[in-house]
């Protein structure tokens, strides 16, 4: 006898609060509603998730969302097994390659937009999560991302076609394979202390990119080499831009200064953590 998704749901939350997943039972109905939408070849809207749960669950979908619930027991995340993450005003396809768009993330593309500008670099771009969501609301400016993992690459070239935006992705270790100025940088990059990786949730941990993680030292070698080179890639009165970890503020606000920025400022998130450093490269001096 079939059983019902309520039954379905139920069963397999109680699995996933056994295997230790934080919001069990937002994820198990999240994953049941994107198990109707698979097996039905099309987007099953969240309103009519009641009128599914009540019914009975024919075997296509109850084998598809036992795959997905299994997944997630591993620790998979939800992310990734729905290839999709929604951020700022699209939704970004994702895989295990590219770092997971974060909520907190969009404070950067927040204050990026507080200014006008024509040309912006994305450095360690994967998804193109930032670098799209900038160049959707200012469809005029020249967008460059960059990232040394071609997988990532084409996800984020994939994205971009999605959302309907131009931009041109390259492959380069930082500012190497970079040519020309920019009025924006911007980078979520590396900033996990290889000392810190133990303490991660398993589905950062074991399933998000180790590249897009940790620089295997201090947390700030990305850092150095976005302060260090981007005075040489941005226009006079262009902006640096990076996410950091909450305990970098200083570090990484030094590491501006002495790279010659200048407004370095250092702006918090929703629950008050140290989380955007901005400086900007000053106009030369007139002699």
């Amino acid at each position: 006898m079939s059983r019902t998704g309520q039954e379905l749901s139920a069963a397999a939350e109680a699995r996933l609060r056994a295997a230790g997943v934080a919001g069990a039972a937002g994820d198990s109905q999240i994953l049941f509603l994107h198990a109707l939408s698979k097996a039905h070849g099309r987007p099953v809207p969240r309103h009519a998730l009641r009128e599914h749960l009540a019914k009975a669950v024919s075997p296509e979908v109850a084998e598809i969302y036992a795959t997905m619930i299994a997944a997630r027991e591993a620790r998979q995340p939800v992310s990734q097994i729905t290839g999709r993450r929604a951020f700022w005003k699209h939704d970004f396809r994702v895989t295990q390659d590219t770092l997971d768009p974060r909520p907190e993330t969009e404070l950067l593309v927040e204050l990026a937009l507080s200014e006008p500008f024509d040309s912006v670099l994305d450095l360690g771009t994967g998804t193109g999560a930032i670098l799209i969501s900038l160049l959707a609301e200012r469809p005029a400016a020249r967008g460059v991302g960059v990232d040394l993992s071609p997988a990532a690459l084409d996800v984020a070239r994939s994205n971009a076609q999605m959302i309907g935006v131009e931009a041109c992705f390259l492959a380069s270790d930082w500012f190497a394979s970079v040519d020309g100025l920019f009025e924006l940088i911007v980078s979520n990059p590396p900033y996990i202390a290889l000392a810190e990786m133990p303490d991660l949730a398993p589905e950062v941990r074991d399933w998000e990119p180790r590249l897009a993680l940790t620089d295997e030292g201090d947390g700030l070698a990305a850092y150095r080499a976005l302060c260090g080179g981007a005075p040489a890639h941005l226009k006079p009165q262009g902006r640096l831009m990076v996410e950091i970890g909450p305990t970098q503020g200083a570090d990484v606000s030094k590491l501006m200064l002495d790279a010659g920025l200048i407004e370095v400022t250092v702006r918090q998130d929703l629950d008050g953590r140290d989380r955007v450093v901005s400086g900007r490269k000053p106009v030369p001096q007139s002699t």
